[in-house]
């Protein structure tokens, strides 16, 4: 019994929608640094070949300027103080075009995995992480050696092909040594960029095994037990109590609304005592009557009151009350099969409307015949 007990804690069910919510609104998402600093380096290096031409000219101009300056701008302190100013302005213009392109890639790297998540609980402080016993947990768990392992691959990714790229361009870097400076300023940037962007794409494989296990990681630890799933389902879904009081609300709401019709009905066709259906006919609304009301034993005694009580017509017509009963929902049209004998009946309730107007004698009720009007034989031909 114990171990049946122990089993049935074990977390063998995978997060639900709502559980991945909540986590996510605590700011547990998934999340991978190799993605991120993949991202960041390869975009870094793809705009150093691009426009790194262009930032070296800027950088030689502020070396040119601040190596050629006057002799009355170094005896006077205060011109001194602005034109570092100036130095520096144009240092910031220099290098902000490629800090704002590394601040859209970090910023868009989360989106591939994860996405963004803003929870202020992620930073609230928790005595829980001062434990000293939990600290060794994480030092020398399973996931510190993950990530002792994602180093060492990634530093000796990075330096077998810079090892093995250094020797092919070789040459290269030498000669620069005979290249003028300004000229060897531009070819070193461009190879120093170019050597970036490999190093960059060695962390594409690291990041393409970082990130399933990040995802893998981040669905074990938020598996739940069998019994949590049943006791979120009942939070989601609500108690059975709760559910069947709301649904015996809404249906009492239902039933009021429909016996609030009843006054304005044409005619109610009754069983007499076990059916009840109110018709109302609008000639400019619908193309024939609909059921307004309807319902058997105490719902059909309340209709048969609320008639009598404003006066709507009750006609006893038993196989009519039932057939309506039987194929047609509240606020539904009647079925064509039907239309003759509610046809009859309508004929009925304008004949009593004008002898109660007029005088006279009473109209003889009518006694559809709802066998023949329901027999397939009897169907018009289309």
């Amino acid at each position: 019994m114990a171990d049946q007990g122990e089993s049935s804690q074990e977390k063998t069910e995978q997060p639900t929608p709502k559980r991945l919510q909540d986590a996510k609104k605590k700011g547990q998402v998934p999340r991978s640094r190799e993605l991120s600093a993949m991202l960041v380096m390869i975009t870094g290096a793809v705009f150093l070949l691009a426009y790194g031409g262009t930032m070296i000219s800027g950088v030689v101009d502020i070396l040119r300027g601040s190596l050629q300056v006057d002799r009355e701008v170094i005896l006077n302190p205060g011109d001194i103080s602005n034109y570092f100013r100036l130095a520096v302005v144009e240092g910031v213009q220099v290098v902000l075009p490629i800090m704002v392109v590394l601040f859209v890639a970090a910023a868009a790297a989360p989106t591939l995995i994860g996405g963004w998540s803003f929870s202020l609980q992620a930073i609230q402080p928790k005595l829980s992480k001062l434990n000293p016993v939990s600290g060794f947990k994480r030092i020398f768990g399973a996931k510190a050696v993950i990530e002792l392992l994602k180093a060492i691959g990634k530093f000796g990714s990075v330096a077998v092909v810079a090892a093995v790229l250094f020797w092919l361009m070789q040459d290269r870097f030498l000669a620069l040594a005979s290249v003028p400076m300004p000229r060897a300023l531009f070819e070193a940037g461009g190879l120093v960029a170019f050597c970036f962007l490999v190093f960059s794409t060695t962390l594409i494989l690291i990041a393409a095994i970082d990130v399933p296990f990040q995802i893998w990681d981040h669905q074990r630890k938020l598996k739940m037990t069998k019994q949590e799933v049943k006791d979120e389902f009942k939070e989601t879904e609500g108690k059975p109590e709760v559910k069947r009081k709301i649904r015996e609300t809404q249906q009492e709401m239902s039933r009021r609304r429909m016996m609030e019709a009843v006054p304005k009905a044409d005619v109610v066709v009754t069983n007499p005592s076990h059916y009840a259906v109110a018709l109302r006919y609008e000639p400019n609304r619908s193309e024939a009557p609909r059921v307004v009301a309807k319902g058997t034993d105490r719902i059909a005694l309340r209709i048969r009151e609320i008639a009598s009580e404003y006066e709507v017509p009750i006609l006893e017509a038993p196989p009519l009350a039932r057939a309506l009963h039987a194929t047609t929902e509240l606020g539904d049209e009647i079925p064509s099969r039907l239309y003759r004998s509610v046809a009859e009946v309508l004929g009925w309730v304008y004949q009593l409307r004008r002898q109660r107007s007029r005088g006279g004698p009473r109209p003889r009720q009518p006694n559809p015949d709802v066998d023949a009007d329901l027999d397939p034989d009897n169907e018009p031909d289309n």
